[in-house]
């Protein structure tokens, strides 16, 4: 497994990882990035894009946050009084973390579905130390991508209001062009 600044790329053998930062430069082609987080939408995102993009080459990115930090912020949100983790090594190691074998799992599902779907592939995971649209627009730049592939939830009335959506976020953010495929595309396809 090759280690980055805030990001992995696992390798499904034990041989070690071509090096995340050669992008398209490396396959001669158009390479897309897709946020997979295991929802529906963004099992509609890979599908639609296989289907609708000329590229073969796909990054399939899940982001993940370590346990200790989800129930951290989960305290914050309550009003409880949050405890003070520090970065010394003293929590559990990544491997041992349960988040990030569910995000291993998450994206291993991503990986398999984008090969189904004729995606020449590789898995990235990324640990987010902030927002999630953050940790996908530096991923797209740290892998030179020409595009992000993301389903959205499209929230609407006030959850719109009160909670940013991600996929805004990134089209606002992010230094390449951006899809968005929305729900309930290609559902109707399948039935």
């Amino acid at each position: 497994m090759t280690e980055h600044t805030e990001s992995s790329q696992y390798s499904e053998s034990n041989a070690s990882a071509a090096p995340a930062s050669a992008g398209a430069q490396a396959t001669g082609g158009e390479v897309c990035l897709i946020a997979y987080d295991g929802s529906q939408q963004s099992r509609s995102a890979i599908e639609y894009a296989a289907k609708f993009l000329s590229m073969d080459r796909a990054y399939i990115l899940t982001v993940w946050e370590p346990i200790h930090r989800q129930a951290a912020r989960a305290a914050g949100m309550s009003g409880m009084m949050q405890h003070d983790w520090s970065q010394d090594g003293s929590h559990e190691s990544t491997e041992e973390d349960p988040a990030y074998a569910e995000a291993v799992k998450i994206c291993k599902e991503g990986v398999e579905l984008a090969r189904q779907n004729d995606f020449d592939t590789e898995p990235f995971l990324v640990e987010s130390s902030t927002a999630i649209w953050s940790a996908i627009v530096d991923a797209a730049e740290e892998l030179q991508v020409d595009l992000i592939v993301s389903g959205t939830r499209a929230l609407s009335g006030w959850k719109s209001i009160l909670q940013s959506s991600v996929s805004d976020s990134i089209i606002k953010h992010a230094g390449c062009p951006v899809l968005i495929v929305p729900p309930g595309v290609g559902e109707d396809s399948q039935e």
